[in-house]
């Protein structure tokens, strides 16, 4: 069974001086933290909230399990503890309108869907790209669009072509798409009779990203808002190469017997594309408006491949 994420591997899965500096390639955690607008007031509304399970309801929160080391979409800010991005804010302004509070819980990304299928978690909102794979565990909630980016150190010293990479080193983070990219790309290199690509895997996209400022790795994959904001929180560090491919959506993660909450989640997403908060979440934090869904979404058709 092979994992996704784009950030996209399934398993049951660039900011700080950890997460800041390294993400960043050396920028201060308070660059890191400062990143974004701040999420705007959102008040309940009450169909959304009508659709929230009893449970839930009760309980009046959810506890969202979180891999913060993949800024913009989720990171650490200045204080270390406190999860920011613009995931992080999209889903706060949707737990608004459920009228619950959100509880941030930092995790590994590999074990995310694990904690949510098992209870640890109520949501999993994590930069995880849906797939037909993923889709056979768990509910997904489409809310944006997003494809694989390459990037570099600036200048392109080293020459690289993403459709030439062959003998090459290249950083990605574990349990990703872009692990599964990679690996196809260095396979074609064997069966031509070249050298295959070196891959780095990281357990977190901060340490993918410095492993190419600090010149270990040529290059890096990434989804394409990592990419673009590694670059500009980097001082001239690293550059893009070429366009964003393969995109797909990202989904918020619902344990796959939950379909009541899954819908509430939906119903959610889809009240704050209505009335702007969407749209604001995103200028905020600079994002291309080329990622952005008209509607959201409970488990959307997939390409199964």
């Amino acid at each position: 069974m092979t994992p996704f994420r784009a950030r996209g591997l399934l398993a049951a899965g660039a900011a700080a001086a950890t997460l800041a500096a390294s993400a960043c390639g050396g920028g201060a955690p308070e660059e890191e933290g400062d990143a974004g607008g701040g999420a705007p007031e959102v008040e309940a509304d009450q169909d959304v909230a009508d659709l929230v399970p009893d449970d839930v309801r009760e309980e009046g929160s959810l506890t969202i399990g979180v891999d913060a080391s993949y800024a913009p979409g989720e990171f650490l800010d200045a204080d270390g503890s406190t999860v920011v991005g613009f995931n992080v804010d999209l889903f706060d302004a949707v737990a608004a309108k459920m009228d619950l509070d959100t509880a941030w819980e930092s995790s590994t990304f590999g074990t995310i869907v694990e904690g949510v299928d098992s209870g640890k978690y109520d949501v999993g909102v994590s930069s995880f790209t849906i797939n037909a794979e993923r889709l056979k565990q768990v509910n997904m909630v489409s809310y944006y669009t997003v494809g694989t980016q390459w990037f570099t150190a600036a200048g392109n010293p080293e020459g690289v072509d993403p459709d030439d990479a062959c003998g090459l080193t290249v950083a990605v983070q574990a349990n990703t798409v872009q692990v599964e990219d990679i690996q196809e790309r260095s396979d074609a290199c064997e069966e031509a009779g070249d050298p295959a690509i070196q891959i780095d895997q990281y357990e977190r996209q901060d340490q993918a990203t410095q492993s190419i400022v600090s010149g270990k790795s040529d290059a890096g994959l990434a989804d394409m808002p990592v990419a673009v904001y590694a670059v500009e929180q980097t001082d001239g560090q690293l550059e893009t190469l070429g366009e964003q491919y393969e995109a797909a959506p990202y989904g918020a993660v619902v344990d796959k017997e939950n379909e009541e909450l899954a819908e509430a989640i939906r119903a959610g997403y889809q009240a704050i594309i209505d009335d702007g908060t969407y749209e604001q979440v995103l200028a905020d934090w600079d994002l291309d408006t080329q990622g952005m869904v008209e509607s959201a979404e409970v488990n959307p058709d997939v390409d199964d491949e």
